[in-house]
């Protein structure tokens, strides 16, 4: 069959890089520079209906659903980026954040020729992940008209699950199988057709801010810093005490001391120290502030003052 990419932006030429092949080393990085900084313009032009979406992820995710990213090649592969990244940032379980991508992991790392082109392949691959009404699933396609991706937002939308499509063209097919449309209009690539660069760079800002966002309101973050980070590694055992002291005051001996007491979970420290109380009570409160630390440290003050009266 036939298929007119013709009209599709992210298949025209670019005219500012036609002679690009005959353009020095540092002329065609400028160029590149010049055309990825019109990115976060594009982007900011519907920040409404990320606003949308991302609502509607913090209700899915509030109430127990999950966030399932769909997508082929690199829109796959930022999709599978995105979800990897959530449990060491944010201590989320594997299950909150996942993503799909046409081909499977194979796909990952190498090209699964024609994956992309199921309509039904997603179906199949949702089925297995028991997509719900409590869900949501994003369906990420540069040129907005992949067959998996419309396939897997139709299943989703038919199984109750909130549906989102983010795409780099404006009124794109994906679209038309979500309730929530996102379309990033970032105009041709220096590389005619090449979405794996000025596309690839919209839908990264664009998941960067869905859970993002969506992990802040969820109490993840205090200020500016990650406490709900998962301690795995050197490096970021070191943030985690950095980030008690930082709240706290305390040295850096008493954030590793309290550290150790709660396996490295950087909430519960932050409450025991800042309200004074042991590990049960911090997390007793840590839980009945739904995982806010701000609120919970009020409620081990209060239960401290309690106790004490």
């Amino acid at each position: 069959m036939k298929v007119n990419l013709s009209t599709l932006t992210t298949e025209q030429s670019n005219d500012r890089s036609t002679f690009i092949d005959q353009l020095s080393t540092m002329e065609i990085i400028k160029l590149m520079n010049e055309e990825d900084r019109t990115v976060a313009d594009s982007v900011k032009e519907v920040l409404p209906q990320i606003e949308a979406a991302i609502d509607a992820i913090y209700n899915s995710l509030k109430n127990g659903g999950r966030l399932i990213y769909i997508g082929a090649g690199t829109s796959g592969r930022i999709g599978v980026l995105d979800a990897s990244e959530c449990p060491p940032t944010f201590c989320t379980p594997p299950e909150m954040v996942q993503a799909l991508i046409a081909g499977g992991e194979k796909a990952i790392l190498t090209a699964v020729e024609g994956a992309e082109d199921g309509f039904e392949v997603a179906a199949e691959d949702l089925k297995g992940k028991n997509v719900n009404h409590l869900d949501v699933v994003v369906g990420i396609a540069a040129s907005g008209r992949t067959p998996y991706v419309k396939g897997g937002l139709y299943y989703a939308e038919s199984m109750g699950a909130t549906t989102i499509s983010l795409a780099c063209n404006k009124d794109a097919e994906i679209s038309q199988y979500a309730k929530h449309k996102i379309e990033v209009v970032v105009g041709p690539e220096i590389l005619t057709g090449s979405t794996r660069l000025k596309a690839a760079t919209a839908q990264k800002m664009v998941l960067n801010m869905l859970t993002t966002t969506t992990m802040i309101k969820l109490g993840k973050v205090y200020g500016n810093l990650m406490v709900d980070l998962q301690a795995s590694n050197m490096k970021l055992i070191e943030r985690a005490k950095s980030i008690v002291t930082n709240i706290t005051g305390v040295s850096y001996e008493e954030a590793e001391a309290t550290l150790n007491q709660t396996n490295q979970r950087v909430k519960p420290a932050i409450v025991m120290i800042r309200a004074g109380v042991k590990l049960e009570t911090a997390m007793d409160s840590i839980n009945q502030a739904n995982g806010f630390v701000r609120e919970a440290i009020e409620l081990a003050k209060k239960r401290s003052q309690n106790d004490a009266g």
